[in-house]
């Protein structure tokens, strides 16, 4: 690979990396080109060039970061304990994810979110591993498969975006945050059960 492609990526890598932190600090609003670029020790005009705008480089960044959670830890229906607490372990070390996902839903609310079809087709791989687990019969089909994973996503990360909540609900101790994801792994037991 020739020198400029390889300071070409390096100089991507930093900016992309520089843009997770900063979005996941202020959001799509609060959030300042000038400061990627200042972080990433790049050019500003660069950030457009590679990126676009500030929010089709916020897009990027979340579609990328979800890319990685969803090859990092797929969602197993013969599994719906293991999957939990990988996913759980997930947040817990890449906490700026669910940041950016809270981040998007403050922004963009109930409406259209510009990659939204990616999106769809991105959960859709999810929703049909559920229903692939439903019509084996591992899990149960009382819940439609994609309200399932809903609700499974949902208690898995809640104590990574409040973790302040589950600090006064729960407790701060270590014990306590194992209850707790024994007590999400139970609720998702029950969820599933046949």
């Amino acid at each position: 690979m020739p020198m400029a492609a390889r300071d070409a990526e390096a100089t991507k890598a930093r900016i992309f990396d520089a843009a997770v932190a900063e979005f996941a600090r202020h959001g799509i609003a609060g959030a300042r080109i000038d400061r990627i670029a200042a972080e990433a020790k790049a050019n500003k005009q660069l950030i457009y060039a590679y990126y676009g705008n500030k929010a089709e480089l916020f897009s990027q960044v979340l579609g990328r970061c979800m890319v990685d959670l969803a090859a990092a830890v797929p969602v197993d229906p013969d599994d719906i304990e293991g999957w939990l607490d990988r996913l759980m372990d997930y947040h817990a070390a890449h906490p700026e994810l669910l940041r950016l996902l809270y981040w998007e839903g403050i922004e963009y609310g109930t409406a259209e979110l510009p990659d939204e079809a990616a999106r769809q087709e991105h959960y859709a791989r999810k929703v049909a591993a559920l229903r692939d687990g439903q019509r084996r019969g591992v899990i149960s089909d009382a819940i439609p498969a994609a309200d399932l994973l809903f609700l499974l996503i949902a208690m898995a990360n809640w104590t990574t975006v409040v973790p302040q909540m589950a600090r006064i609900l729960v407790g701060a101790e270590d014990t306590d945050r194992a209850r707790l994801r024994a007590s999400v792994q139970e609720a998702a037991r029950r969820l599933v059960a046949r």
